[in-house]
């Protein structure tokens, strides 16, 4: 992903760029179709001399072409021909955003992978479901990492259709209105590169294109701190139900020597808050000032690059941590027994009601068994037996029935078949 962003590979499409451009020119007879093949066979650029012409000139592209017209020589008076800069920046960097693209969206690929087989792995395993952080009903370990993979289809889909929206690319001059070139060369030289015309530009693609790429790492970002965070919150102490792998060697604090952190997970949720705010930076690019101003140019320099490497390393680093995740469901058994079977009390509550007992006597009934077990040593299902409003209506054995962890689980099957896993 580095890659892609270096000032290498930038001046390597600016190149390819200008020379599509005279190539496209020299087919409608505009440039000499000799000038055009003297181009294509001398261009080259060195990245020192740049440097050393742009310390001169203060204009990277400007330092750019003059460097290049040394090694083409007199036919490079043809190079930029009613061109602006940003008809070089913005279409090299819809080229740089659709390449980091195809890397985040593999990365995606590679991480529903892990999640699928973790997710069939623990399939029906128990665990108890969590609501404002309190015991609430039982799920699996399997439907919370399936869960997780609808997630991230989800960024799957939107990074997918973003791309269209992206590769677009620009040679319209300096207002848009291609006065000193044919849109025929505009149209030749993106679809080379793999990107569409923009239908109607300023002096630069507008800025709504690459706040929505930005937004959208921004929402992967935050399904990848999401789930970070569910990791975390699982693995306390006192709860303890998936773990981070702990190498070998690894040591978790300076001072405590006992200590296993999950660190990988609060990288993760730490990194998203960059990503975040860069998508806040890409939304103030938008409203530009006319046809143009520069003020979006030094915040794309920055945050294009950081959100694409930032959100490569996350995903891949979730995936990892996927994985290699310790799960143990001795303890998810052990926390499901914590609250003495308080977690079936919907489904008493609603066979009361099938019953024929009114909802508010049926909820009032279940609820002062509820707190007797709160408060007690007895299980739900025996304070239940002993709640005159629910004893009149159900046996024990017809109780004992009900606090069955087969009527959660009943649809698991068919909610793993309706995701495809």
């Amino acid at each position: 992903m580095r890659a892609i962003w270096t000032e290498q590979r930038k001046y390597e499409i600016w190149l390819e760029i200008e020379v599509l451009a005279c190539e496209a020119m020299a087919r409608l007879g505009v440039i000499p179709a000799e000038d055009a093949k003297t181009i294509r066979e001398k261009a080259r650029f060195q990245l020192a001399e740049i440097e050393e012409i742009e310390r001169r000139t203060h204009h990277d592209v400007i330092a750019f072409l003059e460097n290049v017209a040394s090694y083409v020589g007199p036919a490079a008076r043809w190079m930029h021909q009613g061109m602006t800069s940003s008809d070089v920046l913005d279409t090299t960097l819809a080229v740089q955003m659709a390449e980091a693209s195809d890397i985040l969206l593999k990365d995606l690929r590679e991480l529903l992978d892990v999640v699928a087989r973790r997710a069939r792995e623990f399939q029906k395993t128990p665990m108890i479901g969590r609501s404002h952080g309190i015991h609430a009903e039982p799920i699996t370990f399997g439907l919370k990492l399936a869960l997780m993979h609808d997630e991230f289809r989800r960024s799957l889909d939107r990074l997918e259709g973003i791309q269209s929206r992206i590769r677009v690319g620009k040679l319209s001059g300096a207002v848009g209105t291609h006065a000193h070139l044919h849109p025929k060369v505009e149209e030749e030289v993106c679809e080379h590169l793999g990107l569409k015309a923009a239908t109607l530009s300023t002096q630069v693609v507008q800025r709504d294109r690459h706040a929505e790429f930005q937004t959208t790492l921004a929402l992967i970002a935050s399904s990848v701190d999401r789930w970070a965070t569910e990791f975390r919150h699982l693995q306390r102490t006192e709860v303890l139900e998936v773990e981070e792998y702990f190498s070998a060697g690894q040591k978790g604090s300076s001072a405590m020597p006992h200590k296993r952190n999950p660190i990988t997970g609060e990288k993760l949720s730490g990194l998203a808050r960059l990503v975040r705010s860069n998508a806040i930076a890409a939304l103030e690019n938008v409203p530009l000032w006319h046809e143009r101003d520069i003020s979006h140019s030094s915040v794309e320099r920055v945050i294009m690059p950081d959100s694409t490497i930032l959100l490569n390393y996350m995903l891949v680093t979730l995936r990892k941590l996927v994985d290699r995740l310790l799960v143990y469901p001795e303890n998810m058994e052990r926390n499901l027994g914590l609250t003495k079977g308080l977690y079936f009390s919907q489904s008493v509550l609603l066979e009361l009601t099938r019953r024929g007992l009114e909802r508010r006597a049926a909820y009032e009934a279940v609820q002062r068994a509820a707190m007797k077990t709160w408060q007690g040593d007895i299980s739900l299902q025996a304070n239940l037996a002993a709640e005159p409003d629910v004893a009149t209506v159900l046996t024990r054995d017809e109780i004992d029935r009900l606090c069955s962890l087969e009527i959660h689980f009943q649809h698991v099957e068919e909610t793993f078949r309706r995701l495809g896993l």
